[in-house]
């Protein structure tokens, strides 16, 4: 269960086909690839934002720490 199989594909591509016709399908293909590469460099974007947020609050709370460690010795 959840996973697509070839007839499954196949009743799709010919409903595809039927909706857009055989003129527009390139059209629609290049569409949908653009979409989907726009889609996963949002998403790489977004990690690496989120990846390098979290590796400044680390550095954040070492530095916190070291000044912590620093008063109490002193």
């Amino acid at each position: 269960m959840g996973s697509i199989g070839w007839s499954e594909l196949l009743i799709i591509f010919f409903v595809v086909l039927l909706l857009f016709g055989t003129r527009r399908l390139p059209e629609v293909g290049r569409s949908l690839g653009r979409a989907i590469r726009e889609f996963k460099k949002a998403g790489k974007e977004l990690q690496d934002d989120l990846y390098s947020n979290l590796d400044l609050d680390e550095d954040d709370t070492e530095v916190t720490e070291s000044r912590k460690s620093e008063s109490q010795v002193g």
